[in-house]
């Protein structure tokens, strides 16, 4: 042990309130503990603009039309401290917006533009996010002017929309929605590597057999956005990147026409850097010296920045007139043959065999010099692989298709994670609606309080079982995700195909569920949608439950939701939400590396819960026998049925001992006779072992808490079913 006065600050050793050396001390010392963060994720006392802050309010008050302009000013508005790209930053802007939306992945609508967290570490200090930090610096004065009313997540975006506007393309559209997030989300799985761009072959590769890529992943490299732009593992061949390509993009929701048209219209203005020695350069942001005032990758060769600037360590521009929109991407592509070259930087890249002066882009700071264009290797891959191919002399051919396409391609990448249109907002939001955006129909109907017993007495008296109508509202419901705002209840897709299918929901038990509610449905003189009787099948079910365990709790509900048809369904892309797990229901598709407790809060931070609603949700659904399949694992109770606290009674009560008895599967023991009362798997048992857990399942095992236990449990069951309702206040 060092002796207290050789303390690595050289400070006094007990001023070490601001330590910032171990950042997590519980899970150093004790690795196998659960590691509850990422429920706390987005905590709101990190919050600078207080609980009351309500952004969609404030941004209805932007005048968008001004910050517009504000930000084409800027675009060739050149600082000197970091000079423009032929006088535009047009470019730059177009990157930074490209690389915050460019982080979403369809597995679990992680990442993307939509919190602004491309602010804050790691993404801040990516080497693919090389001199990022720069754009938002340049951003900062109108983020300064218009304040609280226009985030930096949304501000993000719209720089990259003007940057193309004022270079003379038109785009798709603009919504803002778009929240801040005020502290780095450290739990977010970018992969296993301990180092950055950590070639194939190194320990910790995010592959696996010939090259398949990990769940949820997206990125072939930590530290990339989509692929190598020299190659596989920096070895040029375009057919092998093509490969990495399409699975990238496919993992970002992006087909191959998307692919090509965004590969294209993204190259088709700015330029990349490589002009000098990438190893001279400095710590990237978050390890900077403090008067480097945030800015990472400082350059000490020349100025540092303009001709000077190193970023990718690829050297060159795309197009003739890369500070204008214009179609020669695919005619400099497509017309000549390209040899492999080295940067100044020591970067692969592709340059033009022969080429005319006049296809040549004048140099980025000096106008009586011209340069070769180039192209990275992902560019040769539009050009070498025969679908792309295909599909780029398609819009070579024909320039109209292809700015249509990449319009809506560019609109798809910056608002993929904003969630449906209904969350949009300001003038500019497209009026057509799109299938990836998961539209549900409007209803124009109202119910009564009476009209709502009347239901509720319907949906009892239906000869479904309270579990069947639980687990049916459950099953509709949990396929939220608050991080890409898809899935939830509205919409009742739980109909539809592909959901209609799903192991995790029962087929045979939701048909029957199904059908009942069609036929009850069928009968009403004021027609409610099936979204809304599933909701209030479980809101009945659980108040019914309720009553018996002595509590008389009305379950909220608010009528509104509708029902989505088959047209208005991409059934490939909700494959993705499939529940290949669900904690709450006590069941796994099949047996996974990760630990069943860890899916479990993986899923409930998806979901929008917090630690204490999670555990509240797990006592009462096993209670309420809600498992999948029917199983008794966890069901700590002789009332079953019943909402009751029960299950944290009889989970902390030490008359009982666990023994393991599989892989996923305990017997709780009675100490005395050493008859097993209960079966019960990790999930269940991890609220009575992991401290904090047991902190939470102990408040709701107190004789004084029943009832707290079963208004907390209401509360949680109620947010899970409205988490989608963006029209109904949380």
């Amino acid at each position: 042990m060092k002796d207290a006065n050789s303390h690595a600050s050289g400070k006094c050793p007990f001023s070490q309130g601001a330590n910032t050396e171990t950042h997590d001390n519980v899970m150093e010392w004790w690795p196998k503990s659960l590691n509850l963060d990422i429920l706390s994720q987005h905590d709101t006392k990190t919050n600078p603009l207080g609980e009351d802050f309500n952004y969609a309010e404030e941004f209805k008050k932007l005048d968008l039309e001004a910050v517009k302009n504000d930000l084409k000013t800027l675009m060739t508005d050149s600082q000197d401290w970091w000079p423009a790209d032929w006088g535009t930053y047009g470019g730059l802007m177009i990157r930074m917006a490209w690389h915050a939306a460019g982080t979403y992945r369809v597995a679990d609508g992680r990442g993307g533009s939509n919190t602004g967290n491309q602010r804050f570490a790691p993404l801040n200090s990516w080497p693919d996010n090389g001199n990022l930090d720069k754009a938002r610096r340049l951003l900062w004065p109108i983020k300064k002017k218009y304040g609280n009313k226009l985030s930096w997540a949304d501000l993000i975006i719209l720089a990259g929309n003007m940057a193309y506007e004022s270079m003379g393309f038109k785009t798709f559209g603009f919504a803002g929605g778009r929240e801040d997030i005020w502290h780095p989300e450290k739990d977010i799985y970018w992969g296993s590597e301990k180092e950055w761009l950590a070639p194939t072959g190194s320990k910790g590769t995010r592959y696996s057999g010939e090259r398949d890529l990990e769940n949820p992943l997206a990125a072939v490299m930590m530290g990339l956005i989509y692929v190598n732009p020299e190659g596989v593992d920096g070895k040029p061949d375009p057919l092998k990147t093509a490969h990495d390509v399409r699975v990238t993009f496919k993992r970002m929701a992006m087909n191959d026409e998307e692919t090509v048209a965004l590969t294209a219209g993204g190259h088709t203005v700015g330029k990349a850097h490589g002009n000098g020695d990438a190893g001279a350069l400095g710590q990237s942001p978050e390890g900077a010296e403090i008067q480097d005032q945030g800015f990472g990758w400082m350059n000490p060769k020349g100025n540092g920045n303009a001709a000077d600037t190193v970023t990718s360590g690829i050297e060159g521009a795309w197009t003739t007139t890369p500070d204008k929109w214009n179609h020669t991407y695919f005619h400099l592509l497509l017309n000549h043959d390209w040899e492999l070259t080295k940067s100044p930087a020591g970067a692969w890249q592709w340059e033009p065999v022969n080429i005319d002066e006049a296809d040549k882009p004048v140099d980025a700071h000096n106008p009586n010099i011209k340069r070769n264009p180039i192209m990275t290797d992902a560019d040769m891959a539009m050009k070498m692989d025969p679908e792309y191919r295909k599909i780029s002399e398609k819009f070579y051919n024909d320039p109209a298709a292809f700015e249509d396409a990449f319009a809506r391609a560019w609109f798809k990448l910056t608002h993929r994670d904003l969630g449906p249109n209904t969350r949009y907002l300001g003038a500019d939001s497209p009026t057509e609606t799109l299938i990836w955006q998961d539209p549900v129909p409007t209803v124009d109907y109202t119910l009564s309080t009476t009209e709502i017993e009347e239901l509720k007495d319907k949906l009892l008296n239906s000869g479904l079982t309270r579990t069947e109508l639980i687990n049916t509202a459950w099953d509709s419901a949990r396929t939220y995700r608050g991080s890409d705002f898809r899935g939830g209840a509205n919409g009742a897709r739980i109909r539809l195909a592909p959901q209609k299918d799903w192991e995790g929901n029962e087929p045979t038990r939701l048909k029957k569920v199904l059908d009942k509610l069609t036929e009850i449905q069928s009968g009403l003189s004021k027609k409610v949608s099936i979204a809304d009787l599933i909701v209030l099948g479980g809101s009945a079910a659980i108040e019914k439950a309720a009553k018996e365990g002595g509590f008389d709790i009305k379950v909220p509900f608010t009528p509104g939701r509708g029902d989505a048809t088959a047209e208005m369904t991409d059934v490939e892309s909700f494959d993705v939400l499939e529940p290949l797990h669900d904690g709450y229901r006590n069941w796994q598709k099949k047996d996974y590396v990760v630990k069943p407790e860890e899916l479990l809060l993986d899923r409930t931070q998806l979901m929008g819960l917090t630690a204490p609603e999670m555990t509240a949700l797990i006592g009462g659904m096993r209670v309420l026998g809600t498992n999948h399949g029917g199983t008794k694992h966890g069901v700590f109770t002789d009332n079953e049925g019943v909402l009751s606290n029960d299950f944290f009674v009889n989970l902390t009560d030490m008359a009982y001992s666990w023994k393991p008895v599989g892989e996923n599967l305990y017997n709780i023991v009675e100490r005395k006779s050493g008859n097993t009362k209960w079966t019960a798997t990790r999930v269940d048992l991890i609220f009575g072992s992991n401290s904090i857990l047991r902190s939470y399942a102990e408040v709701y095992a107190q004789d004084d808490n029943k009832e707290k236990f079963a208004k907390d449990f209401v509360a949680a069951w109620t947010k899970v079913m409205n988490a989608d309702r963006y029209d109904v206040a949380s």
